[in-house]
């Protein structure tokens, strides 16, 4: 994975993900067989899941993940713990201890938050942040994101590609599927709904609203410096962040329920419990 200066949607930066280019020269006949079969191909919520799945696995062995009493993951599981099962999706929350800003969210439900994010965005802009990126697997969107991913990795072996089911895949096409993960762009009307669906994540479960006005503002703030290669994909060919702050601001007033947000302290280290002293038992 590249990585530039720290800067925001959400982004990475000690770990790499190498993107894997490559070129094959294949028959007219034997190319058309290919297109053809990834054509035909049924993808499927399972099939995409499946495939998300054992991309993130490959992932969370390659990356430093934050431990169980890291102070970075009892931040997460306080925060997002009792979202497990968020609109019939059961997710699963780790962190990535790396200095970029990034975050996603896969078909298998895999959450992936960088430590990076979490030292610049207080709890209510996270969730704002990942209830977008749930929004992208509730909508469907990381399906179909995976699905093109598939067909890309897929032209490495033309016998998978000629199937119409799915094949399993080498560790080198897994790696290719992880970065087009971390690399996925949407469309202007995917993100927009991502950005809606937040929005009602945020209302409905009394969350303030607000956070994520506050949180498009950060990233707005950042993409006029050096841009990280997550907020340039996120925002390329999208609406920018000024005007999805302006639009969630939009929202809020509609609603009744805007007022100035003051971003919260933000705190990553793992709180210690002071130990109970033992008390002696009097003799009788």
């Amino acid at each position: 994975m590249k990585s530039k200066s720290v800067l925001l949607t959400i982004l990475v930066a000690s770990l790499s993900f190498s993107k894997v280019n490559a070129q094959i020269n294949l028959g007219e006949k034997a190319l058309s067989a290919i297109q053809n079969g990834a054509a035909s191909l049924m993808f499927s919520d399972e099939d995409a899941a499946k495939l998300s799945k054992e991309a993130v696995d490959k992932m969370d062995k390659e990356n430093k993940v934050a431990g169980s009493t890291d102070g970075y993951t009892l931040r997460l599981n306080r925060i997002f713990g009792k979202h497990a099962a968020e609109n019939g999706l059961a997710l699963n929350y780790k962190v990535y201890l790396t200095k970029d800003v990034n975050a996603f969210a896969t078909a298998d439900g895999s959450v992936r938050v960088f430590s990076g994010l979490m030292d610049i965005m207080d709890d209510n802009q996270l969730l704002a942040v990942i209830g977008h990126e749930i929004g992208h697997v509730a909508n469907h969107d990381s399906r179909d994101a995976m699905k093109a991913a598939y067909r890309k990795a897929a032209v490495i072996d033309a016998v998978s590609s000629q199937s119409t089911k799915i094949a399993d895949l080498s560790q080198s096409q897994l790696g290719q599927i992880g970065s087009a993960i971390l690399d996925s762009r949407y469309s202007r009307k995917q993100e927009s709904e991502a950005d809606g669906y937040s929005y009602e994540f945020l209302k409905r479960n009394g969350y303030n609203v607000n956070a994520e006005e506050a949180a498009f503002n950060i990233l707005a703030k950042m993409s006029e410096g050096t841009a990280s290669d997550f907020l340039t994909n996120m925002m390329s060919s999208h609406p920018d962040p000024k005007l999805r702050a302006e639009t969630a601001k939009g929202r809020a007033q509609a609603d009744g329920l805007y007022k100035a947000y003051v971003q919260q302290p933000i705190s990553n280290k793992a709180t210690k419990t002071p130990a109970k002293k033992a008390t002696k038992k009097k003799k009788k």
